[in-house]
């Protein structure tokens, strides 16, 4: 049994709460500076190039890339060989509360979906939590902004509407989404579970790194298809028109009832932003 203090555990997510606000993941600038080399569209280019910028500023001022600095999504591999020593939701609920007064991040969160009253510290985070074999405990901070997470949608598709069904409700959700989740944009699709696993499925699919490739040759050529529809579409950087739409598509699946087929797209903008860490003694 390997013991854990949550006070290890809070201050972690308070270091990752920053930096994962300041500091654009490797994977996704690659492809975003990709994205700007190819770009024909003089629109597209100059509008690639200034986020380019934004997010260079951002990492070099340590100051937040974007003003929506989102819900605090925390996924959580815990191994059952492990014993956190202390409330372990708290930690990382504390760990979002130090980490948002010290990275000055906007207060996005408020305590009642219809009351509407603001809880003044992004606290409570989103956790995802996932028991694995070991001794390890893995934890990921993912700022979720709404200017994508609205753009989002589930669907519970006939087993009938196959993969085509599939392709067209993706394509269906990006184009209606236009120029909202301020593209370039990452697309997450869950497919299969439940209503509510196929979306979890979704947002997990946008913590794989945007330059990976899917192990699976049927996914990996459905996500290469879907990418290039996605990207004809036109709405390009910001909706000025162009081939970057998208940067990347990336399929999450599992089984599922004979009878159903369940989809989600969750759509994140450029800044998709997450931080991973092993938590140690």
């Amino acid at each position: 049994m390997r013991k854990i203090s949550a006070q290890l555990i809070e201050d972690a997510v308070r270091e990752m709460c920053v930096r994962a606000n300041c500091v654009l993941p490797e994977d996704v600038r690659e492809c975003i500076t990709a994205g700007m080399e190819k770009e024909q569209w003089p629109a597209a280019k100059t509008a690639l190039k200034h986020i380019i910028e934004n997010f260079e500023i951002a990492q070099r001022e340590q100051m937040p890339i974007c003003q929506d600095t989102g819900v605090t999504c925390v996924f959580v591999e815990m191994g059952q060989d492990v014993l956190v020593e202390g409330d372990l939701s708290e930690a990382i609920n504390e760990g979002v509360r130090q980490g948002s007064k010290e990275g000055f991040l906007r207060a996005s969160i408020v305590a009642d979906p219809l009351r509407r009253k603001n809880t003044g510290d992004n606290a409570p985070a989103m956790i995802y939590y996932d028991i694995i074999p070991g001794d390890k405990l893995k934890i990921t901070v993912a700022p979720k902004g709404f200017g994508s997470e609205n753009m989002s949608k589930v669907i519970m598709l006939k087993p009938s509407d196959g993969v085509e069904g599939v392709k067209s409700f993706v394509l269906k959700t990006v184009e209606e989404a236009g120029p909202n989740p301020c593209p370039p944009i990452i697309v997450g699709v869950g497919i299969g579970g439940t209503f509510d696993k196929a979306a979890l499925l979704a947002k997990k699919a946008l913590m794989r790194p945007a330059n990976d490739i899917n192990p699976d040759p049927f996914y990996s050529e459905l996500e290469d298809e879907l990418l290039r529809s996605i990207n004809e579409l036109g709405i390009g950087p910001q909706g000025f028109g162009g081939k970057t739409t998208a940067l990347a598509v990336k399929v999450g699946v599992m089984p599922t009832h004979i009878a159903g087929l369940p989809v989600a797209v969750n759509i994140n903008c450029h800044v998709t932003r997450h931080v991973t860490r092993e938590i140690k003694h």
